[in-house]
């Protein structure tokens, strides 16, 4: 690869402190999602609103999600990515608070549904710039490593889930526990942007140096021209959708679908969260070892089984342990998808966005369609249509074979 040559001459020191800032700011993106999704059902019940109407707040969040990323590209090339990542994470420290306000301070509709899309917006936009400054590190090192970064996305989900738990088992009220959160998340902002090197990004494409903002777009679209993005996109749609109808409906599945309590489900949702996590932390040299394709597949197919033993389970634990598989089988589906995207650093940052877009839809369709269905048939049942979509990732997954010194 063609390095830029400020990474090149990071230091040691200075190149770790870079890893675990990207390290935390993947952390703290998992911990955000996470606190939203451990309150589903007590925002649900807070605002008084149906399933339906929590699929249209998913809705939002998703549309200004696939907003964030459509923009990712142009912001990381005008911007760079301190002043790009520091932004979009204030952005969705502020929209976390701003859920909780809407839930318990002034009972509104209308402000959760603000605060979600600036809560989507700004984790949209930071997931294309995170992932292009973990596969600079990747490709650097020469090591299998963005699922590692992921995990660390899944710890931040760990806690988030956890902490829901416990604010949930002593009462405390969505807003003290957003608004304790979106402080957080400004602290650690502050803190990570100020250990990103300048230019820690991979390349831009050569011909992008000098050019206006037509010529910068007409770039970021060229990736949606290659039939590779589209296969891509349907492995990280599946696994997104798998990921995602985790942290929107999970804790709702086992409150509704097999009569747990609230706190119950969200300990569902935290044995989903770090069964996805070890393997995120584990399996960098399993893709090493066996490749990207076979992995994929495999793990298609341990998501399908899960989700077909959450629906189906006669009890809890059973209920606990088809949470794990879950968990285990969209553990690296988006990674590895984004890092496939990557594969060619000079146009890293184009492939990326387009592909995540594609997987991002699962954020924005699956809401709306799972809650409208739910209400008819039922929220387990609806959830075979991710088990569908699990299994045509696994299909898929033979375009995440690494490109050839060509770049085809």
């Amino acid at each position: 690869m063609s390095a830029d040559p400020t990474t090149a001459d990071l230091s040691p020191k200075s190149a770790l402190r870079w890893k675990i800032a990207i390290f935390a700011i993947f952390l703290t993106s998992g911990l955000s999602i996470a606190t939203w999704a451990s309150r589903v059902p007590a925002i649900k019940d807070a605002l008084g609103i149906d399933n339906t109407q929590v699929g249209a707040l998913l809705m939002a969040a998703g549309v200004a999600s696939i907003l964030g990323l459509s923009l990712s590209t142009p912001v990381l090339a005008r911007f760079g990515a301190r002043r790009g990542m520091l932004v979009m994470m204030l952005t969705f420290a502020v929209g976390t608070a701003l859920v909780g306000i809407g839930t318990d301070v002034v009972g509104s509709f209308p402000v959760v549904l603000a605060g979600l899309v600036l809560f989507g917006f700004g984790n949209g936009c930071l997931d294309v710039m995170m992932n292009v400054e973990a596969t600079a590190i990747e490709q650097l090192g020469g090591k299998t490593i963005l699922p590692l970064f992921h995990a660390f996305f899944s710890f931040g989900t760990v806690i988030g889930a956890g902490v829901g738990a416990g604010a949930v088992g002593v009462g405390l009220n969505v807003f003290a526990h957003t608004a304790a959160i979106g402080v957080l998340i400004v602290v650690i902002a502050i803190a990570a942007i100020a250990n990103v090197p300048m230019r820690a990004s991979v390349d831009p494409d050569p011909a992008e140096h000098g050019a206006g903002w037509r010529q910068r777009l007409a770039l970021s679209l060229s990736a949606w021209r290659e039939p590779r993005t589209y296969a891509l996109g349907v492995v990280m749609l599946g696994m997104a959708f798998a990921e995602g109808a985790a942290n929107d409906w999970l804790a709702l599945g086992v409150v509704e679908g097999h009569g747990g309590t609230e706190a119950l489900g969200a300990v569902g949702l935290t044995v989903f969260s770090v069964a996805m996590t070890a393997v995120r932390a584990f399996g960098g040299p399993l893709v090493d070892r066996f490749g990207r394709v076979a992995m994929l597949r495999v793990l298609a197919l341990s998501a399908a089984a899960g989700l077909t033993l959450f629906i189906l389970a006669p009890n809890l634990p059973l209920v606990l342990v088809g949470a794990a598989l879950w968990g285990v089988g969209a553990s690296l589906g988006f990674p590895l998808g984004m890092s496939a995207a990557a594969d060619d650093p000079a146009k890293a940052a184009a492939r990326v966005s387009a592909a995540a877009t594609i997987g991002y839809v699962a954020f924005l369709a699956g809401p709306p369609i799972l809650g409208v269905i739910s209400d008819r048939i039922g929220l387990l049942n609806t959830l075979f249509v991710i088990v569908a979509l699990t299994i045509a990732s696994g299909f898929a997954s033979g375009a995440a074979r690494p490109l050839t010194p060509t770049g085809r």
